[in-house]
């Protein structure tokens, strides 16, 4: 599967989205009670506050999807990386300008060579990769030759000798 670096652009933003999904277990949890919480306002006495979304953990399949894409930023230089990573992860161009100390149009060069480098790199692998899986023609019985041996009242191990109990000499 050959990838374009538009795929490698939308495979980047799901990763940064399902790290931010992700459980943080590393951060305090906070105080915790049984008790409910103290009301001070009357609007807020029936439930008339905005609930807080519902977090949905991503599945492993889109974890390993992420980290993939962790190691594909491996192939490129560290600071192109960060400027992959920043604009993945939804920062605006003046934001990753700032973070990466680059004009723009310098930044936006510099995140479109880095995709086309991680979707060459990654399609010539795939490539090297096809060309790997070619049958090993080496040390292969024909079929005929196997039914030969079976059919054959010597042993197919002795290579043809007389298994004959003749003389001992």
């Amino acid at each position: 599967m050959t990838l374009s670096p538009r795929d490698i652009e939308d495979r980047f933003d799901e990763a940064a989205c399902v790290l931010r999904r992700l459980p943080e277990k590393d951060r305090p949890r906070g105080y915790g009670s049984s008790w409910p919480a103290v009301v001070h306002d009357a609007k807020h006495a029936y439930g008339y506050t905005p609930e807080a979304p519902m977090r949905v953990i991503p599945s492993a399949a889109a974890i390993t999807r992420m980290e993939e894409c962790f190691d594909w930023l491996m192939l490129v230089d560290p600071e192109d990386a960060r400027i992959v990573w920043l604009r993945a992860d939804g920062m605006r161009w003046r934001q990753v300008c700032i973070c990466a100390g680059v004009v723009r149009s310098n930044a936006w060069r510099r995140w479109a060579a880095a995709l086309l480098t991680i979707s060459k790199k990654l399609n010539s692998h795939t490539k090297s990769k096809r060309k790997l899986k070619v049958p090993d023609e080496t040390g292969a019985i024909p079929r005929e030759s196997v039914v030969n041996t079976q059919d054959n009242p010597q042993n197919a191990l002795n290579f043809g000798r007389d298994t004959s109990s003749g003389s001992g000499a």
